[in-house]
């Protein structure tokens, strides 16, 4: 069973950085998909950024609102996942959660929700003006 539990969110000003972690567990698959999903109440979760693992080839994808200014990046060595968000603004407010979507995805499905099967709690990210 994969599980994933989530650390770093918190409040911080704008133009100012966090590092999320996603600890995860349970993954026996050679082809799967990591991402960092996010929710503002009323709105559709947003796909933020993935990293697709095939046989040991990763490739990172990363939504157009946060290119430039947060980096995906996995340690297999620790299972962990990590989402560097650098220049952050207002809108970056939401809730961040990590993901887990097994087998394989085309690049242009990479951020879509519906893919994932496995996810963690969530946590606060506050970015204040």
């Amino acid at each position: 069973q994969v599980q994933l539990m989530e650390s770093g969110g918190g409040s911080v000003q704008s133009g100012g950085s966090l590092r999320l972690s996603c600890k995860v567990s349970g993954i026996t698959y050679a082809v799967y998909a990591l991402g960092w999903f996010r929710q503002v109440p009323d709105k559709e979760r947003e796909g933020v950024a993935a990293i697709f693992n095939d046989r040991g080839t990763k490739t990172t994808t990363l939504a157009d609102s946060v290119k430039g200014r947060f980096t995906i990046s996995q340690d297999e060595a620790t299972s962990t996942l990590y989402l560097q968000l650098d220049s952050l603004k207002p809108e970056d407010t939401a809730t961040y959660v990590c993901a887990v979507a097994p087998g394989w995805l085309s690049p242009a499905t990479r951020l879509h929700e519906r893919h994932y099967h496995s996810w963690g709690q969530g946590m606060p990210v506050t970015v204040s003006s």
